[in-house]
């Protein structure tokens, strides 16, 4: 019978306590917002679920929902894939690899509120390289007026931003697999597709499970760039859900809005980023079965 050593957690535990504590007072304040009315200088009011049954039938806040899901899944589309094929193609164990490393790391160090200023620098009309480069070719580029422009915009530069955290993820879970995996499919004649497909990308599973809801819950908060690029606009077209929240917290002082948003927010980001890791270990489980039984069956 094997005995477990678990004093470790006693070094852990003070740590997760002062989290704990810092995550669960501010939550409390929220959940008490929610179901009041509150007015600054004046008295709350209870009102129960009045300020859920609001943000559910609002239309500014469904617009934005829907907005904001088309852009996160966006997001994965591009990054992940990409984020793979730059790994991929990186040098492996050498100082280009390294300075390789480090310049695709530089767009993670800045700010959001920073980059955000950067990338309205670069498409300002009098200045910017962005509508120069597309003056150039013929079509009047316009972030401010022009929807199209605006959120492809904020999607480039999303993409700019954060496809380096997949790159940098997925190169050291490529560096972790055994080349005697990949020494076994050239003996066997495979592919470079069936390769990947068979070989890189099952081993790469928990690393793109890191990936995916780490971008899918980042995504959700997406809020200083945007602002800073395009103020949401033109009109609603790059209002998403930080944005509407902070609208109503700050702009409009309602508070009780705010709070029961927050929270909606939240179970939205929760459950779907639990029904990603489901399917995800589902998926992993699957394709773990299929090489085992593929194996005995040689055997």
């Amino acid at each position: 019978m094997t005995v477990r050593n678990n004093r470790a957690w006693l070094f852990v535990l003070p740590a997760l306590l002062v989290l704990a504590l810092n995550a669960f007072i501010p939550f409390i304040t929220v959940v008490n917002y929610s179901v009041q009315d509150i007015l600054p200088g004046l008295n709350p009011i209870w009102v129960g679920l009045e300020n859920y049954q609001i943000v559910l039938q609002d239309a500014l806040f469904r617009g934005a929902f829907v907005r904001q899901l088309g852009f996160s899944f966006l997001i994965l589309v591009i990054e992940i894939p990409l984020g793979v094929a730059i790994a991929m193609a990186l040098p492996k164990r050498s100082w280009l690899a390294t300075a390789s490393l480090v310049a695709l790391g530089l767009p993670l160090l800045i700010p959001w509120n920073v980059v955000g200023i950067i990338w309205r620098v670069f498409t300002r009309s009098d200045l910017g390289l962005v509508p120069l480069f597309f003056n150039a070719v013929g079509y009047q580029y316009d972030v401010a007026l022009n929807p199209v422009d605006a959120y492809w915009t904020v999607v480039v530069m999303d993409v700019w931003h954060w496809t380096p955290l997949v790159v940098l993820l997925c190169y050291a879970g490529l560096n972790s697999i055994p080349d005697a995996y990949y020494q076994a499919a050239e003996i066997d004649g495979a592919s470079r597709w069936r390769t990947f497909l068979y070989v890189t990308l099952p081993r790469l599973r928990s690393v793109l499970t890191i990936a995916i809801l780490l971008r899918f819950m980042d995504s959700f908060r997406i809020y200083s760039e945007v602002f800073m690029l395009t103020g949401g606009g033109p009109g609603t077209t790059t209002t998403f859900l930080s944005d509407v929240l902070v609208r109503k917290a700050v702009g409009g002082f309602e508070f009780g809005y705010a709070a029961a948003l927050s929270l909606v927010y939240f179970l939205v980001i929760l459950i779907i980023s639990y029904v990603f890791f489901l399917v995800l270990t589902h998926v992993g489980t699957g394709t773990r079965s299929t090489q085992a039984g593929a194996q005995t069956s040689v055997e």
